[in-house]
């Protein structure tokens, strides 16, 4: 690219080359498995613990790499660099275990952290419920106090490392008369009775990525579970959200900058009316166009990225930078598809991977039409 990136430091840079090497070696030759299996395997969880790369900024004194969010971004960046789908990595290491990080007991963090950073506890976070969508005050899961434990009653969907995860952290209604200000976080282990998994969602893409419905049927969990304070949880996940937006801003301007490198390649090798598909004018342009605005995208990003280590990132910049980077990646693939012509719809090249993989990314992490509620109201 034709930016020069000065958002990362030299031991940014050293992790860069560990993750690139583990995502090649122990992830690339297992995707088709795991697109099979509907799931990464335990083995490669543990191994990326042993490798350092789950929740590389948590504290070392938990089992954490003890980094900052610089290193959490370099090893996502290497994930999709690598065009691995599906992980959940980032989901466990980046936005789960951070709220038990800042919220947690010692006594909590001691407990939980030190497996979750092994890759031994995989974590998921239950908001989402049937006809919920980004609504979290219309939250139905209910957690009642009954002596020194909390009874949870309800079901959510769509939920990621759903039918892998051993500790979930449920958005729960702990005074449902309250509204938003009625919600709290309870971490609940997946082996406690009235748990259960429901069936393994079916998605457009990223079939390893192991997403279910869960339903919860009078599930006890003791009350020292609550993370943070009792009907705080709204205002938890709001302070945590922008770092999730970030994350999903991060991984457009790889891909887009990936697939367009795969789409350069590809037109100027493919042969047709006596020359390349290059050759047209129309090729060149629409690729022009994809690669200002992968220059502009990465220049946003890193930008927004610096003003994450610094925090400095607000909650209406989190959503430009989700909203623009993920609108821009899937005009611009779209245009690339269309370049690869019918080989652009055959799923064992990339760029068609890539668009089943990546569409979702508009509607991940509050759908882009909530991002410009946000954005609107600042104006």
């Amino acid at each position: 690219m034709e930016v020069t990136r000065t958002v990362f430091r030299e031991d940014h840079e050293m992790l860069r080359e560990s993750a690139r090497r583990f995502f090649e070696r122990e992830c690339a030759p297992r995707q088709a498995q795991w697109d099979a299996d509907g799931r990464v395997d335990r083995e490669t969880w543990l191994k990326a613990g042993r490798e350092g790369l789950l929740c590389v900024a948590i504290p070392t004194e938990y089992g954490g790499g003890g980094g900052d969010f610089g290193h959490s971004a370099v090893v996502l960046e290497e994930t999709h660099h690598a065009g691995i789908s599906g992980s959940g990595f980032s989901l466990h290491s980046d936005i789960v275990a951070p709220y038990i990080a800042r919220l947690g007991t010692e006594e909590q963090k001691q407990r939980w952290l030190p497996d979750i950073c092994a890759g031994k506890t995989i974590l998921a976070v239950a908001i989402t419920e049937p006809g919920g969508g980004s609504d979290v005050k219309a939250c139905r899961t209910t957690a009642v106090r009954d002596g020194d434990e909390w009874v949870i009653n309800g079901s959510k969907t769509f939920i990621s490392n759903g039918t892998s995860a051993d500790m979930i952290m449920v958005i729960c209604k702990t005074d449902p008369a309250a509204g938003a200000k009625g919600v709290s976080l309870i971490m609940v282990e997946t082996n406690r009775a009235g748990f259960r998994r429901g069936r393994k969602l079916h998605k457009v893409g990223q079939p390893a990525a192991d997403t279910a419905e869960l339903f919860f049927d009078n599930v006890r969990v003791p009350a020292s579970n609550l993370l943070g304070e009792l009907n705080q949880g709204f205002g938890y996940l709001m302070q945590e959200l922008a770092q999730e937006r970030l994350i999903i801003a991060l991984y457009a301007a790889v891909a887009l900058e990936r697939l367009l490198g795969l789409t350069v390649d590809y037109v100027k090798g493919r042969k047709a009316f006596g020359g390349t598909i290059w050759d047209f004018q129309n090729t060149r342009f629409k690729l022009a166009d994809a690669k200002a605005h992968a220059v502009a995208i990465r220049t946003m990003v890193d930008y927004y990225l610096g003003e994450h280590l610094r925090r400095r990132l607000t909650v209406n910049e989190a959503a430009i930078a989700k909203m623009h980077a993920t609108e821009t990646l899937w005009k611009c693939l779209d245009d690339m598809v269309q370049l690869h012509g019918g080989y652009g719809y055959m799923l064992e090249y990339p760029i068609a991977r890539a668009f089943t993989d990546y569409r979702v990314s508009r509607v991940v992490g509050g759908a882009n039409e909530v991002m410009r509620d946000l954005i609107a109201r600042k104006l």
